[in-house]
């Protein structure tokens, strides 16, 4: 009777890890960046390359890309997220990053005003979903531009952003 039970049990085993395997949540190669937060897109919505991000560029340039998917995905205080795997559950940047667009010119200027430390100023453009994007990416662009040649990663509004039709 133990090794029937022993049997059912590793039998039960292998029909789950099957079951979840099929029901894995895969992640899209190409993610629009359109979330309903926003009323309007100002500018295209950027069409980001998810798949070669994770797969080609992460191998080819794993120097800078150390973090894995933490690069990207990170807990509330900024620490990259640890052993994520395609198809974990991760935030949208928008639950913490809670104000669509980016931070309004006249808000810049009453920071200059006050003399407002730069310190201060980015931990309150993070508040702004699209400051939070631009600094991520772009800081991540810049790094790659200055490391490697031709200078290929995007750090310019049209080269990320289609024209709207």
């Amino acid at each position: 009777m133990n090794k029937m039970l022993w049997i059912l049990v590793v039998v039960a085993s292998a029909a789950l890890f099957l079951a979840a395997g099929i029901y894995a949540k895969t992640v899209p190669d190409v993610i629009p960046l359109q979330d309903p937060a926003y009323k309007e897109h100002k500018k295209g919505v950027v069409q980001f390359s998810h798949g070669k991000h994770q797969k080609d560029y992460a191998k080819e340039y794993a120097d800078l890309y150390a973090r894995g998917c933490g690069e990207c995905h990170h807990d509330k205080d900024g620490k990259p997220l640890a052993n994520l795997n395609e198809g974990d559950p991760v935030q949208k940047c928008i639950e913490c990053h809670k104000k669509p667009g980016e931070v309004p010119k006249e808000l810049k200027k009453q920071w200059r005003e006050k003399k407002v430390k730069k310190a201060d100023q980015k931990k309150m453009k993070l508040e702004y979903h699209a400051e939070a994007y631009h600094m991520n990416c772009r800081g991540c662009h810049k790094a790659f531009n200055k490391k490697y040649k031709p200078k290929k990663a995007p750090t310019t509004c049209t080269k990320c952003h289609p024209k709207k039709e």
